[in-house]
C-alpha cells in the first residue's frame, strides 16, 4: 500500500509550509536497518526538561529518557521515564516487538530498529514502522511551558479496516541525568491506581519512587494500565561506554498498557509532573498535541525577521530549544548543550545575538541579560550556573567582556536606551575591576593589554582541566581576551553616548587606544598572524589557533582589514573545515585529529587533552565569516565562498547527530566526525546569526 509520510504530517500538523523530511533508517546492502545508526532526536519545553534517545528506539546514553524532568527549572534534571516498550499484534497475526535495547552481555534485543521504514523529527518526533499488514506511527509531543511528555501511536492497516492489539512496558526510573540507577529487589515505585469509574480500566497512576521523592504520573485516554512491577538489569549505553564511564543501569518496570486499536485509530500515553486537569488536555488526541505543538512552530517561525528558508526555519526551530525558564530569577537563561550542560555565562552571551535577536525575541534577550548581570561578582558574570543549583561559579575571563557584544546586539534591535541605562552601571563596574585587579589574576598592566590565570586555572573558552591539569592554560595575555577587551570600552562608550549618560570615571576611548597599541605585540609580522598569547614573561605562542579570528569579527575589530586578509590566509590554510575551525594547525606537534585520540574507551582524560587541541568547533564558523567579510568585503563572490563552505555544517542538520541540530564540536582529521554534545547552543545561534544577517548565506 502506498504511503506518504510527508503528506500525511503536514495534513495532522496542519501547516503544509514546515520543513518536513522523513529519514530512512541507515541500512545494511539487503536494505534491512542496522543497529549502527546513531543519529539522536531530541524536544525540550523551554524549562530545562527534555526528551531523547537514539531514532533505532534505543538508550544509548545515560541523558536519554522520554521524561527528563528538570525539577528545580532548568536544573535538577531527573530520569523518570526512561522509555516504552512496544508489541504490535494485527488481526491474524503475530505479535512484533518494536522496542530495541542494548544489554550488557552484548546482546541487542529486541531489535525492533529492523521495522523501522522512516523518521521524522518534524513537526515532532515521529517513527513510522513497517509490519506485513499496515504501519504503526509513534511520535512524542513536548508542548512549550508543559511539564510532561506525550507519546502517541496510530494504526494504519493496508487494507484500511483490520485491527490490531497494542501492548507496552512502562520503564520507570528515578536518577539524577549524569547518575546511573542500580535496582534492589526490595524496592518497588509506590503507585497509587486511578480509573474514571468504579468498574473502569485504570487510566491514571501517581508514581513515587521513595518516600519523598518528587511524585509524578502517568496517564492513557485508551486501554488500560495493569500494575506489573519487576527489575529489568543490566541495560548498556553504548555511548557511555565509548566516553570511558559507567554503561549500566537497570530500570523499574511499573506496569504494562494494553490497547485494541481500530483501523487509523490512535492513543496516547502522557506522563508529567502533574495530572491533567484541563479537560481540554484530557480530550486532546495525539492529532490535536501535534497540531498544537505545529502552531508553536509556525509562530516562531513566523515572528523571525527575514527568510523562511527551510534551512532558516530549521535554525529558528533548534535555536528555541536552548532558550529556557530559570526559576531561581523569574527569568530565561541559556542552555548551553545537551544533553549534560546547564546555563553558561559565556555560551549565553555568545549565543544571545543568534539566540534572541536573530529570532525576534528581543525579550528574551533582555531577560537573558538581566539573569546574568544580577550575579555580576567583582567584575565578573559567572561562568556556570552548576546542575545542582548551587551558588554559580566565577573562573572565567572572556564571558564578562562578551556581554557588550551581547548588549550591543540587543540595542541595535531596539532601540532600547531605558534598558541599556540599567546596564550601563554594571560595565562600568566590569571597567574599573579590570583596572585595579579581580579574581584569578585578571588585571590591566600598564602596556593596555588584560592578563590574568596561571598554569593552574583555566579562564578561556579553552578551557579543559583534568583534575589539577590544565591542557591550555593560555595564561597571561591571550589574544581574543585583549580584543573583547578593546571592543568592550569602545561598546561601553558608545552606549553612554546613546544614552547620554555622564561619562563614567575612567576615559574609555583613551583605555581602547592603550590596548590597541599594546596589541601591536601579537602581530607576527614575519607571519602574518596573530599570536595566540604572550606570557607574563613576555614568551610569544605562535601556535595558530582560531581565536584570532575574535580580533577582526566584533563590532569594533582591533586587527585592520589589510592584515586580516593575511591572516585569513593562514587561518584557512590550517583551520578551516567543512564543519567549523580547528582549535590548532596540523603542523603542531601538539596536534590531535582525533577526539579523545582514538581510542577505544576515551575518559574524560583522553577527551579533554583533545577538547581544543585540534578538535573542530562550529561555532568558531560566525567570527570567521564576520572576518571575511570584514577583510574582503560583502561583495556577491565573497558571500557566495562563504555560502558554499557553510554547505556541509547545514546539510549536518538534517542526517546526521541529533537531527534538526548540530554538534558540539567534530574531528579536526577528514571524515570529521561528529563530537561532544548533540545539540549546543552556540553552533546553532552562530550560523543562525551569520545567515540572518547576510540573507544570501542562509
Amino acid at each position: 500500500m502506498s504511503f506518504n509520510l510527508t503528506q500525511w504530517l503536514k495534513d495532522q500538523a496542519k501547516d503544509d509550509t514546515l520543513p518536513i523530511l522523513p529519514l530512512a533508517p541507515t541500512c545494511t546492502r539487503g536494505g534491512t536497518a542496522t543497529i549502527d545508526d546513531n543519529r539522536e532526536w531530541l524536544v525540550s519545553n523551554g524549562l530545562g526538561t527534555y526528551a531523547s534517545a537514539s531514532i533505532s528506539g534505543a538508550n544509548t546514553r545515560r541523558y536519554h529518557g522520554l521524561l527528563v524532568a528538570s525539577l528545580t527549572p532548568p536544573v535538577r534534571r531527573t530520569v523518570l521515564l526512561s522509555r516504552l516498550d512496544e508489541i504490535i499484534t494485527p488481526v491474524g497475526a503475530n505479535p512484533v516487538e518494536l522496542a530495541t535495547n542494548y544489554w550488557s552481555s552484548g546482546d541487542t534485543h529486541p531489535r525492533g530498529f529492523a521495522r523501522l521504514e522512516s523518521f521524522c523529527e518534524l513537526p515532532v518526533p515521529t517513527w513510522c514502522y513497517r509490519l506485513d499488514s499496515g504501519r504503526l506511527i509513534k511520535q512524542i509531543v513536548m508542548l512549550h511551558g508543559l511539564q510532561r511528555v506525550d507519546i502517541g501511536y496510530t494504526w494504519l492497516p493496508d487494507d484500511g479496516k483490520s485491527s490490531c492489539d497494542l501492548d507496552f512496558t512502562v520503564l520507570l526510573a528515578y536518577r539524577d541525568f549524569h547518575g546511573e540507577m542500580h535496582g534492589n529487589a526490595d524496592w518497588r515505585f509506590k503507585q497509587d491506581l486511578w480509573s474514571n469509574s468504579a468498574h473502569a480500566p485504570i487510566q491514571k497512576v501517581r508514581v513515587e519512587a521513595f518516600e519523598g521523592a518528587q511524585a509524578f504520573w502517568l496517564e492513557i485516554d485508551r486501554g488500560a494500565y495493569n500494575a506489573d512491577t519487576d527489575w529489568y538489569w543490566d541495560y548498556k549505553w553504548p555511548r557511555e561506554y565509548e566516553r570511558g564511564l559507567n554503561d549500566r543501569e537497570d530500570l523499574f518496570r511499573s506496569g504494562r498498557v494494553h490497547t485494541p486499536l481500530a483501523a487509523g485509530q490512535s492513543m496516547r500515553f502522557t506522563a508529567g509532573l502533574d495530572p491533567q486537569t484541563d479537560p481540554k488536555d484530557r480530550a486532546a488526541t495525539i492529532a490535536d498535541l501535534v497540531a498544537r505543538a505545529a502552531l508553536q512552530h509556525r509562530q516562531l517561525i513566523d515572528s523571525a525577521p527575514g527568510s523562511k528558508s527551510a534551512t532558516r526555519q530549521k535554525l529558528l526551530l533548534a535555536a528555541d530549544q536552548f532558550v529556557a525558564h530559570r526559576q531561581s530569577t523569574a527569568s530565561n537563561t541559556v542552555i548551553a548543550g545537551y544533553h549534560w550542560f546547564s546555563d553558561w555565562g559565556r555560551d549565553s552571551m555568545i549565543s544571545l545575538p543568534g539566540l534572541c535577536i536573530a529570532t525576534g525575541r528581543p525579550e528574551q534577550a533582555r531577560s537573558i541579560l538581566s539573569t546574568f548581570g544580577k550575579y555580576l561578582s567583582q567584575g565578573m558574570l559567572p561562568n556556570y550556573f552548576p546542575d545542582s543549583g548551587i551558588e554559580p561559579e566565577y573562573n572565567t575571563s572572556d564571558a564578562t567582556l562578551w556581554w557588550a557584544w551581547a548588549l550591543n546586539a540587543y540595542h541595535g534591535a531596539t532601540g532600547d536606551l531605558d534598558f541599556v541605562a540599567t546596564q550601563l552601571p554594571l560595565l562600568r563596574e566590569v571597567v574599573r575591576w579590570h583596572i585595579t585587579g579581580t579574581r584569578h589574576g585578571i588585571k590591566l598592566d600598564t602596556d593596555g593589554l588584560i592578563a590574568g590565570g596561571d598554569a593552574n586555572v583555566q579562564l578561556t573558552w579553552m578551557d579543559a582541566k583534568v583534575g589539577g591539569f590544565v591542557v591550555t592554560p593560555r595564561s597571561g595575555k591571550a589574544v581574543e581576551i585583549n580584543a573583547l577587551w578593546y571592543n568592550f570600552l569602545l561598546t561601553l562608550d558608545a552606549l553612554e553616548q546613546a544614552a547620554g549618560d555622564a561619562p563614567g570615571e575612567f576615559d574609555y576611548q583613551a583605555l581602547a587606544a592603550r590596548c590597541k597599541a599594546g596589541f601591536e605585540k601579537f602581530w607576527l609580522e614575519d607571519a602574518g598572524y596573530l599570536a595566540d598569547v604572550i606570557g607574563y614573561d613576555g614568551v610569544i605562542d605562535r601556535a595558530i589557533r582560531p581565536n584570532q579570528l575574535i580580533a577582526a569579527s566584533l563590532t569594533y575589530p582591533i586587527l585592520s582589514a589589510e592584515r586580516t586578509r593575511r591572516m585569513l590566509d593562514i587561518v584557512e590554510g590550517d583551520l578551516l573545515t567543512p564543519y567549523g575551525l580547528r582549535t590548532l594547525s596540523p603542523a603542531d606537534a601538539q596536534y590531535q585529529g582525533i577526539y579523545g585520540t582514538g581510542i577505544e574507551r576515551a575518559d574524560q582524560y583522553h577527551r579533554d587533552i583533545t577538547y581544543h587541541q585540534g578538535t573542530v568547533w562550529p561555532w568558531l564558523l560566525g567570527p570567521w565569516v564576520n572576518a571575511r567579510v570584514y577583510a574582503r568585503g560583502e561583495n556577491d563572490g565573497n558571500l557566495a565562498f562563504i555560502k558554499q563552505r557553510l554547505q556541509s555544517l547545514i546539510a549536518h542538520i538534517d542526517n546526521d547527530g541529533c537531527v534538526g541540530s548540530i554538534n558540539e564540536i567534530f574531528d579536526g582529521d577528514a571524515p570529521h566526525v561528529a563530537r561532544g554534545c548533540v545539540a549546543q547552543a552556540w553552533s546553532i545561534a552562530e550560523l543562525l546569526r551569520v545567515t540572518s544577517k547576510w540573507g544570501a548565506l542562509g
